[in-house]
């Protein structure tokens, strides 16, 4: 826009005062020069969300997407069955921890609570410990966070959220009595509690207080783990590491320092997480220095050691590392300051990548993947304890809940793409022999019939060859003549895998004939480090061609048509589906993002923009910023183009991708397409990243979602 400086016709000035408000959404002659390529911004004043204009602007296009969606027949029968659906799913489990004395806290909704709930139960008795729900004026949606159980089961720490913004405040509560004995502390959204063993006390890392000029990007800069003593002043809490201790190396902007106790020894470990990457440097000291705020780090290893998880036993130490090893090893060291020097190898690289660690009384629980499902494997602490394969009830994947060096065993939230999450306990008897149980705490309502859905898993050549892992999901008996409404899912960045996961709400999907794929591209971490740097960066392209690969076969198998496929994809997975419909709009139908990374080229503005610069580079450098430009979907839209019909949703209180983000694209998409399809931007006003979502919002947005995709499938929702 023009700015005049100044208006000498009386004629202008009142033209100016009646003039329409400014139209925030059309096109502004924008742009910035990096390595000598002009990149356009046409829509940069969508950032501004604080400007009432652009307020104004995106309630405008909230209402109208919320009135086109109400008027998608069949979309009422729709949310009708998405709720059944849910309440029918029964209980839901959130993370899970076991003490001394059978003494559980888990998280937990009910089939008609709207919101997980914090419980204690003592054998066969539960309480319930803390209701987000009752934690602010009514109206306003609470979440937990995070919660770390003392490790007698005395207090329980735990973080509280409003409004899906994941901006926590840190509460200790009595776990017999329910007595809040601290908060709320603020500036507590990364959490890492990590209690004494006498439960006096804990660290946990906190940011660091915000100018009031402080530019969006330095919100997370500067973090530090302090430690809090139970009756101390927190704001007086000693700094235990933050990028100003001597002898420790932390990135500013990009690094989070957490301290860990080594429990049942005198030591603390410092460990260093560098934005989204995976790998942790670690430093050690005695642990009275830590509490004091005066420890003298000793280096462990650092990044390049590839350890991505650890486990201690006293002063062993066991480190999950993909050093030379892009699969995954175990390795055995000491938390005394010698390093990886001496470490040995436990169990070598296999065939399945080692994808998880946890610790209980009697030995070390690995998980491993194999091809799309993963298997358990146990390794006994005793020397000479040889690994063995754990059998379970279910091929699917599974988490590790509710371990704890004090005690035997392991508990796994287990689920498959047809089989509902139960929670399995995994203990040695007294014959040794390892009995896996129902522990019945998760008892899941209706499933259907077995036999009524079928999985197939495929390898799909991409455009180099590769073979990409592809899951397809249907009812039993479908027909391959191109007429079933399929959606394909992918996300593919952080290394992260979709392995099985059970959704109660994807029936509503499949029960009317429709298809559900989901694919593994490069940069997802489905056959180890190699598959994942292989999509990440500069070789970001492949995950978008490994997509549409995907893509291709499944219409060329005979599923469906490119008129009846459709694309979803959220947060990072916005790389992923945003890219698939700019390169190849006549592949598709419909695509939905959800949250999603869409203006890669100024993602490292935002708060959480420093920490992602690992993941997808930073235009610091010129590779990294042709990388960015490259994967901006924003940047890939060109006018005149035949787009698919596109539902891009978002919370307003996303802490994790900004807003702005799905503005932008929006409004580019809208200016652009010849499709004469809709592009809709649904807006949670009331939400977030999806985190601590509560029922009513994750029932509303899925009955959107499948509705409008089948509407642009098949016409309606019905």
């Amino acid at each position: 826009m023009i700015r005049l400086s100044f208006i000498a016709a009386p004629l202008l000035l009142a033209a100016a005062a009646v003039a329409a408000p400014r139209d925030v959404g059309a096109p502004a002659p924008t742009s910035d020069r990096f390595y000598g390529v002009q990149v356009d911004d046409p829509y940069r004043q969508l950032e501004n969300v604080r400007d009432p204009a652009v307020a104004a602007w995106m309630k405008a296009r909230a209402r109208e997407a919320r009135k086109t969606l109400d008027s998608i027949p069949g979309r009422p029968a729709m949310a009708r069955r998405v709720a059944q659906l849910m309440a029918d799913a029964g209980t839901r489990f959130g993370a899970l921890q076991r003490r001394p004395g059978e003494r559980l806290f888990y998280e937990k909704r009910g089939a008609r609570d709207d919101q997980f709930r914090l419980y204690v139960r003592d054998g066969a008795h539960e309480r319930l410990l803390v209701d987000p729900l009752a934690a602010g004026p009514r109206g306003t949606a609470h979440a937990i966070d995070y919660f770390e159980a003392s490790p007698g089961g005395r207090y329980v720490a735990y973080g509280l959220s409003a409004g899906g913004s994941e901006d926590a405040e840190l509460y200790v509560v009595e776990a017999a009595s329910g007595r809040r004995v601290l908060g709320p502390v603020s500036r507590a959204q990364y959490g890492n509690v990590a209690w004494l063993d006498d439960e006096s006390g804990f660290f946990f890392t906190r940011l660091r207080p915000s100018a009031a000029d402080a530019p969006p990007a330095a919100k997370y800069a500067g973090s530090r783990a302090v430690f809090v003593r139970l009756g101390s002043d927190v704001e007086k809490a000693p700094v235990a590491l933050s990028f100003e201790t001597p002898g420790v190396v932390i990135d500013e902007a990009q690094d989070a320092p957490a301290v860990q106790p080594v429990p049942g020894t005198g030591w603390a470990l410092a460990l260093v997480s560098h934005g989204t990457d995976h790998e942790i440097a670690a430093w050690v000291a005695p642990l009275a220095d830590a509490v004091a705020g005066t420890a003298r780090w000793k280096p462990l290893f650092d990044r390049e050691a590839g350890i991505t998880a650890l486990q201690t036993v006293g002063e062993r130490l066991f480190l999950l590392s993909h050093r030379d090893a892009p699969r995954y090893r175990l390795l055995e060291s000491t938390v005394t300051p010698a390093g990886l020097d001496t470490a040995r190898v436990l169990v070598p690289e296999g065939e399945g990548v080692l994808t998880g660690l946890a610790r209980g009384a009697d030995a070390l629980y690995l998980r491993r993947r194999d091809g799309s499902a993963s298997s358990l494997l146990r390794l006994p602490l005793a020397d000479g304890g040889r690994l063995e394969e754990v059998t379970l009830p279910v091929r699917g994947a599974f988490e590790m809940e509710g371990f704890d060096p004090q005690l035997p065993g392991v508990m796994l939230a287990l689920q498959g793409w047809t089989d509902p999450e139960r929670l399995w306990s995994v203990k040695p008897g007294a014959d040794g022999r390892v009995a896996v149980t129902d522990s019945r705490l998760l008892r899941p309502g209706h499933a259907p019939a077995a036999g009524r859905y079928v999985v197939r898993e495929v390898l799909v050549p991409s455009h180099d060859g590769a073979k990409v892992p592809l899951a397809i999901v249907h009812r039993a008996g479908l027909k391959l003549d191109g007429r079933a409404p399929t959606l394909l899912w992918g996300y593919a960045s952080y290394g992260m895998t979709d392995e099985p996961w059970y959704s109660a709400t994807r029936l509503a999907w499949l029960e009317k004939g429709g298809v559900f794929a989901v694919a593994n591209p490069r940069g997802s971490g489905a056959f180890g480090e190699d598959w994942y740097r292989a999509g990440k960066r500069e070789t970001k392209p492949n995950s978008w061609k490994d997509f549409i690969a995907t893509g291709e076969y499944l219409v060329a198998q005979g599923y469906t048509t490119p008129a009846r496929l459709s694309a979803w994809g959220g947060s990072a997975g916005g790389v992923l589906v945003g890219r698939a419909i700019t390169e190849r709009p006549d592949l598709f139908g419909a695509a939905v993002i959800s949250v999603g990374a869409l203006d890669m080229v100024r993602a490292e503005l935002e708060p959480n923009g420093p920490p992602n610069i690992p993941e997808f580079g930073s235009v610091a450098t010129e590779d990294g910023f042709r990388a960015l430009l490259a994967m901006s979907s924003y940047h890939q839209v060109h006018d005149g183009v035949r787009y698919p019909a596109v539902l891009l949703t978002h919370g307003i209180n996303d802490a994790r991708v900004e807003v702005w983000q799905s503005l932008k694209m929006a409004a580019r998409l809208r200016q652009a397409t010849a499709s004469g399809k809709p592009v809709l931007l649904r807006l949670d006003f009331d939400g977030g990243h999806g985190i601590g979502a509560t029922r009513a919002q994750q029932a509303a947005e899925i009955s959107d979602v499948y509705a409008f995709l089948r509407w642009q499938a098949t016409g309606s929702a019905r």
